[in-house]
């Protein structure tokens, strides 16, 4: 039988529990996936504490894994029998083994782990959409990406760096400010210890950046419209220090007629060519080297609680995955 992490009520580390579980055979357009590496992300945390409500307890939480494909169902045609495949933004990844949608999988490219696509796809595929959609980065664009030095952005810099910015990144060590100097970061704030968006005028020579990429949430909201020059774009795509509340849009206008968006990865990769292509774009820029996606953290499944406390204490770095076996 197979086992894995549910909540059966929101809350804290301590509500995560491992249990047997009972997996079926698959439907029409499913596949039974065996998972080897499961990614952690911060959308867990908030499926967990009920800030993003889960649709029914008990639950089985987690937004991205990879694995083999043991079975299909009638009328599949996107993967097979052996395939190793990835996916993200399908709820219910912390699981030996799942059933899901054939439609939500992607198979992995030879020259890449299931490890680092389990890492990767939400992260990476997140970090594309931000700099290839959200806003287009142009060579000779500088870019203003807070944590710089978890998952999400030590792809995104490095991405945004290799499409030809400059790219300022925002950590709360020295040990963090490094990682990311080593990751396409060019100048790098400590926001514990330096006024962020005084820096950046320092930066700039006063005039300000066309984009701030924010996923600290309440912390950082205010001091990052601050950062940006007339009409420049504020992206809000996270809450890791808590949701932002009591923000009266009137400052976008006194604050020189921004513009600020709260996309999700969820829209993005909606349709099946856009799933691909979005993949596809990572995949690529990954296998080239560009990118190099940083595995920097491993917990077994069965411990994802101590993984929580870890993330939410920012003890960790880069990508962290959770191992359906030992390490």
């Amino acid at each position: 039988m197979a086992k894995a992490i549910r909540i059966h009520e929101k809350g804290g580390p301590e509500v995560l529990t491992w249990e047997p579980i009972e997996v079926g055979a698959p439907g029409p357009g499913e596949a039974l996936i065996a998972q080897t590496a499961v990614g952690l992300n911060f959308i867990d945390v908030y499926h967990r504490t009920g800030l993003y409500p889960v649709p029914s307890m008990p639950a089985i939480i987690g937004n991205e894994a990879a694995g083999v494909v043991e079975a299909v169902g009638d009328d599949v045609t996107e993967v097979a029998p052996g395939d190793r495949v990835a996916y993200c933004m399908n709820i219910g990844s912390y699981a030996e083994r799942r059933l899901i949608a054939a439609r939500a999988l992607v198979r992995i490219p030879d020259g890449i782990s299931d490890r680092q696509a389990a890492a990767m796809m939400l992260k990476g595929c997140t970090a594309r959409y931000l700099l290839k959609q959200t806003y287009a980065v142009q060579p000779g664009d500088t870019i203003l990406f807070h944590a710089a030095a978890g998952g999400c952005g030590l792809i995104a810099c490095q991405w945004a760096k290799h499409l030809g910015a400059t790219v300022i990144g925002t950590v709360s060590t020295a040990a963090k400010a490094e990682l990311a100097r080593a990751h396409g970061c060019d100048h790098v704030i400590i926001y514990t210890e330096e006024d962020v968006a005084g820096r950046v005028r320092e930066l700039t020579g006063g005039a300000g950046l066309p984009v701030v990429y924010d996923s600290v949430g309440q912390a950082t909201f205010a001091g990052s419209l601050d950062c940006l020059r007339p009409r420049g774009l504020m992206v809000s795509f996270g809450n890791a220090s808590g949701p932002v509340q009591g923000f009266n849009p009137a400052q976008l206008a006194f604050k020189g007629s921004l513009y600020l968006t709260r996309p999700t990865l969820a829209t993005h990769i909606a349709t099946r060519d856009a799933l691909e292509t979005t993949a596809g774009d990572l995949f690529d820029v990954v296998a080239s080297g560009a990118v190099k996606v940083e595995i920097n953290q491993t917990y077994p499944l069965a411990d994802a609680a101590r993984a929580h406390r870890d993330l939410e204490a920012r003890r960790t770095t880069g990508s962290t995955v959770l191992l359906t076996e030992p390490a």
